[in-house]
């Protein structure tokens, strides 16, 4: 006996999507941020209609950054910290990257079921995403993500970043505060530092600062206040604070939530946050301009014909990269 077959889900319209979205239904919002973040050519023009019409209602968030390397505990702190979020009466939107395999492109995203306390309120919202492939530990279309969630009328939203190095940095474009969760007890903390990181870090907190760990936790998070004083602040007026916390055990998490409400009146009252979120706009905009161009770049067809020639001759070591890049570029300029 065959299983029924399944109704084809109705499409929606813009104006679908954007009351859905509105609304803070949870279920088109998912179908929105899928939308957007559809490859398909037939999907852009609609995906563009809706952000369009959403923007207006964007932008009161705060948007906070988590990074920090496997194992640090991410999920279980960010769940502990989300339902602090709720409790305070916040509504919380994770934008969670699963890292995707470079090999076939698949991933876990399996964010909800390490969630699953976050995930079952309805006061918040867990959206997986894979990288597919970029740098910086976030999706292409991350940014497109946390517009819509704003939209919906979430107003604290915490981008989990995967904790791939230095390339990572590029989501402090993104956020107003980003905070990057460290271990103790794992050997000399200072030879874990990545300085690229740490540079752009707007608060450093141990993470798993419970049980045997605790004492670990207190003499790494003097180690790291050490070494901050070698860098640079993320701007003048803003000194990186190093905390202690536990996602497991919630200690430190209200302090710690402190100390991101400061960051944000600091950046507020120096005029820093509309600088940040102007020159974040900006950089959007040449991002999707590089994206766009060489995406169209690889898809030229005269670039396609000569690509498998160019790329034999610089594998055999016949023709200089130099030379094929330039062959490229002439072909896609003058085609």
């Amino acid at each position: 006996m065959k299983a029924p077959k399944r109704p084809k889900r109705r499409q929606l319209s813009t104006e679908d999507y954007v009351q859905g979205v509105l609304s803070g239904n949870r279920m088109i919002l998912g179908r929105a941020i899928s939308l957007v973040e559809s490859n398909a050519s037939s999907h852009r023009a609609k995906a563009q209609e809706v952000l369009t019409s959403l923007m207006p209602h964007t932008g009161k968030s705060h948007r906070i950054g988590i990074t920090g390397v496997p194992g640090v505990g991410k999920s279980t702190f960010i769940e502990r910290f989300g339902m602090e979020l709720l409790e305070k009466g916040h509504r919380v939107a994770v934008l969670a990257v699963d890292p995707s395999s470079s090999v076939k492109g698949g991933s876990i995203l399996g964010d909800k079921t390490r969630m699953s306390r976050l995930a079952a309120d309805e006061r918040a919202f867990i959206r997986p995403s894979p990288t597919q492939g970029s740098l910086g530990g976030v999706h292409r279309k991350t940014r497109e993500t946390l517009l819509l969630c704003e939209a919906a009328g979430f107003d604290i939203i915490l981008v989990e970043t995967v904790g791939v190095g230095q390339s990572e940095t590029l989501v402090s474009e993104m956020v107003d505060t980003y905070l990057v969760l460290m271990l103790a007890g794992a050997g000399d903390e200072l030879q874990g530092i990545k300085k690229g990181i740490l540079e752009v870090a707007d608060i450093l907190a141990i993470n798993k600062a419970d049980g045997n760990n605790a004492l670990h936790a207190k003499r790494a998070r003097s180690e790291y206040k050490g070494a901050l004083r070698f860098m640079n602040a993320t701007f003048e007026a803003w000194k990186t604070p190093v905390l202690t916390c536990s996602g497991l055990e919630g200690n430190g998490l209200k302090e710690l939530w402190e100390q991101i409400q400061l960051h944000r009146q600091t950046l507020e009252e120096h005029g820093e946050f509309s600088r940040k979120r102007q020159k974040q706009r900006l950089k959007w905009t040449w991002d999707l301009v590089e994206q766009e161009l060489l995406d169209r770049l690889r898809n030229h067809p005269e670039i396609t014909k000569q690509l498998p020639q160019l790329e034999s001759d610089v594998l055999q070591g016949v023709l200089p990269p130099t030379l094929a890049a330039q062959t490229i570029l002439d072909s896609f300029t003058t085609a």
